[in-house]
């Protein structure tokens, strides 16, 4: 009778922890794992070695801006990619709804619909980003990354900055 009742115990206090664990991840903040050099040299600056094994950097991504939609320009964030709901990407907000960019790699200039951004990669070489499959829906974001807390040596906050050299407003 005590084993079963310390089974039971034990299973609800681990339920708990798994309910709770999904709200705060859900509602407050998570973690997520920074694949490829789109971000580069902001995330992944290159091959991190830790005891000898590559590592990509995984950051904080805080869900407080998705209450109101509230983004600045410069901010990372973390959308699912709207080619295909399965991918998630990382990149940089460059231009908010209503706002009018001109893209240098077409010359050409258009208006961000509301309700969407433009994003990029910090590297333009290697980054599908807005410059391919245009404005995405804000729907899509999913957050804001602060910070990068892992390789150790890498841990710090993520400056929000406008790249200067890829787009730019009008």
């Amino acid at each position: 009778m005590g084993t079963q009742k310390g089974l039971w115990s034990f299973a609800n206090k681990f339920f708990t922890a798994g309910v709770l664990g999904l709200y705060i991840t859900d509602r407050f903040a998570s973690v997520a794992p920074v694949r490829g050099s789109s971000m580069s040299p902001t995330l992944n600056p290159g091959t991190t070695k830790l005891m000898g094994l590559s590592t990509d950097d995984y950051v904080l991504v805080e869900k407080g801006c998705l209450r109101n939609y509230k983004f600045s320009h410069g901010d990372v964030v973390v959308f699912r990619s709207p080619s295909n709901h399965k991918e998630r990407q990382i990149k940089r907000i460059t231009a908010l709804p209503g706002e009018w960019i001109g893209t240098r790699r077409f010359y050409d200039v258009l208006k961000v619909p509301e309700g969407h951004c433009w994003v990029e990669g910090d590297n333009s070489s290697s980054s599908m980003d807005s410059r391919s499959f245009g404005p995405i829906p804000l729907g899509l974001v999913q957050g804001r990354v602060t910070h990068v807390v892992w390789p150790p040596q890498r841990i710090g906050a993520i400056e929000r900055r406008r790249p200067q050299d890829t787009i730019s407003r009008l």
